[in-house]
């Protein structure tokens, strides 16, 4: 590199140093600090001739411990409040066609027919793409029990 080119590879051209007469920018010097700096309020033009001090902001209220919500199920859900709580839940899914909602109607009974003791409390039925080699619209049902 030609140490004449005052060019800096990163940042431009680099500034000229001061001039006769002209003193740098002090940045952390003593005369930095001693600089006065005035703490009285701007003058915006009012009656008064000054403006008025900022109120101070007042701190927030204590935060009141909240009631617990309930969720509200839609309306024309039945919901059983046997007050079990509940234990586990199996999730079911097939494509939506004919075929395999008869497939996936045989597997929640089978299911079912395997574990007697089960008692269902919920069910969420959901739509939607399920992606595999090919993305398809799918059925997923998840039974809580």
């Amino acid at each position: 590199m030609d140490p004449t080119n005052l060019q800096n590879q990163n940042h431009g051209p680099r500034p000229a140093p001061p001039g006769p007469g002209e003193k740098p920018i002090p940045f952390d010097s003593v005369e930095a600090k001693s600089a006065a700096v005035s703490r009285q309020p701007i003058s915006l033009g009012g009656p008064g001739g000054t403006a008025a001090p900022a109120p101070r902001p007042t701190p927030p209220p204590a935060p009141r411990a909240a009631a617990v919500a309930r969720p509200t199920p839609p309306p024309g859900a039945v919901v059983s409040h046997s007050g079990e709580r509940i234990t586990g839940m199996k999730t079911f899914f097939a494509k939506l066609h004919a075929g395999s909602l008869t497939f996936l109607e045989e597997q929640i009974q089978g299911w079912l027919k395997e574990n007697p003791g089960v008692t269902i409390k919920a069910t969420n039925i959901t739509t939607g793409d399920v992606q595999a080699k090919v993305t398809e619209p799918n059925l997923i049902i998840v039974v809580w029990y």
